[in-house]
């Protein structure tokens, strides 16, 4: 008997798999703006839009020039130094062009990788019409911390009006090359709260690097230059990355499509999926002591059935 999945079959198991995934992209509208440049267009960004792009509701290719790929052309050099001057014009085109075409704003970089049906669902449960933005938290600099940029982050509609404001009134400036700092010293200006993108487990769902730099489980030891700046705690190895994972940088093109076919395609046969976020760990802590309550009550009962 063959192995193969006919086409037909194939066709039926990617409509059940997306099944759930219409009603989120029409109640949690996404707008995707991707920071790139003109010479990752082919190398980088198309992966993008072959993968995890065309599930945004929007998505815009920012860049210093206008394509026909397309690309957004912003008023700025390219450059390390003019990453944040990038990412202020983004936000202020989106702002002036597509303020009412979603309710959360994703910042990405051309090297990351990013689900967003898991993105829409971890945003399901906060309101756009708060001041408040996801992403990876890091702790210096800041006295809020602010988000990495790498990891990307997400900004609700009102974040993205404040963030506006905040330029157009003076209070926030251009103070810093620093790209997620710069941001994160703004949005701290204009009281925009910081999320906890965590799982109910606590996990982290927004990821600086690849996958590879935190699934090894590793013996105790200093902690890594890559996890320095963590605001919680950080873990090592498979508690590490929730099974809800949103993001993942530094993915290079392979990377990219390795990423679209684990999380799209690869199924094991048969398994009962465990996991369900919806479920409080308080619930779960109380029938673990429930269960274990019971276990001492029976064996007490055996005890005095042998006295």
């Amino acid at each position: 008997m063959s192995l193969s999945v006919s086409k037909l079959n194939s066709n039926i198991l990617i409509a059940e798999n997306r099944r759930a995934a219409p009603e989120f992209s029409q109640k949690v509208r996404v707008l995707c703006w991707v920071m790139t440049q003109p010479k990752h267009l082919k190398s980088r960004t198309q992966h993008i839009r072959a993968t995890w792009g065309k599930r945004c509701n929007i998505v815009l290719y920012m860049s210093s020039e206008v394509s026909d790929f397309p690309t957004v052309g912003l008023n700025v050099s390219e450059g390390r130094s003019q990453l944040y001057w990038k990412t202020i014009r983004a936000f202020q085109h989106i702002h002036t062009h597509h303020l009412d075409d979603a309710d959360w704003f994703l910042k990405a970089d051309d090297d990351t990788f990013v689900v967003l049906e898991n993105l829409r669902y971890g945003l399901s449960k906060h309101n756009a019409e708060e001041p408040q933005y996801f992403g990876r938290r890091f702790t210096p600099f800041i006295a809020q911390g602010y988000m990495s940029g790498g990891a990307g982050y997400v900004l609700s509609k009102e974040a993205l009006r404040r963030f506006v404001k905040g330029f157009a009134d003076g209070l926030c400036t251009h103070n810093t090359e620093t790209e997620d700092v710069g941001l994160g010293k703004c949005m701290e200006t204009m009281k925009v709260q910081m999320g906890d993108s965590r799982d109910v487990l606590g996990r982290q769902t927004f990821h600086p690097y690849p996958p590879d730099y935190y699934l090894p489980r590793q013996t105790p030891r200093p902690r890594p230059w890559y996890l320095i700046y963590e605001h919680y705690q950080p873990v090592e190895g498979p508690g590490c990355c929730s099974d809800l994972a949103i993001s993942f940088h530094y993915i290079d093109a392979v990377q990219m499509h390795t990423l679209e076919y684990y999380t799209y395609h690869l199924r094991p046969y048969g398994y009962k999926y465990r996991f369900n976020p919806n479920v409080k760990i308080q619930v779960r802590q109380e029938k673990r002591w429930l269960i274990q309550t019971l276990g001492v009550i029976h064996l007490k009962r055996k005890e005095l059935l042998y006295v």
